[in-house]
């Protein structure tokens, strides 16, 4: 699968971005810690601060794989009482 990513980042940054699309696809697969995934979430967006790219790479992303980045996070900050997070 290929996975959304720039040339400008740091091998450590494309590793980081890596993690959180791994923990998306297993937030939809058998369910992921929610801490797991919004901290995950939060190091993306340090690397991706920018809300259209984060748009654009979701977007990549979500088509590859056949998930929702977005719906993911987005369950992972309303479900405060959650361990786990499944899609």
């Amino acid at each position: 699968m290929n996975m959304p990513i720039s040339l400008d980042w740091s091998k450590e940054e494309v590793i980081d971005v890596m993690s959180f699309f791994q923990a998306v696809e297993e937030a939809h697969a058998n369910g992921v810690e929610r801490a797991k995934l919004l901290s995950l979430y939060r190091r993306f967006k340090e690397i991706v601060p920018s809300k259209s790219e984060e748009k654009q790479l979701f977007k990549q992303f979500d088509q590859e794989a056949g998930v929702s980045c977005y719906h993911a996070v987005k369950k992972a900050r309303e479900e405060e009482q959650a361990l786990k997070i499944k899609m």
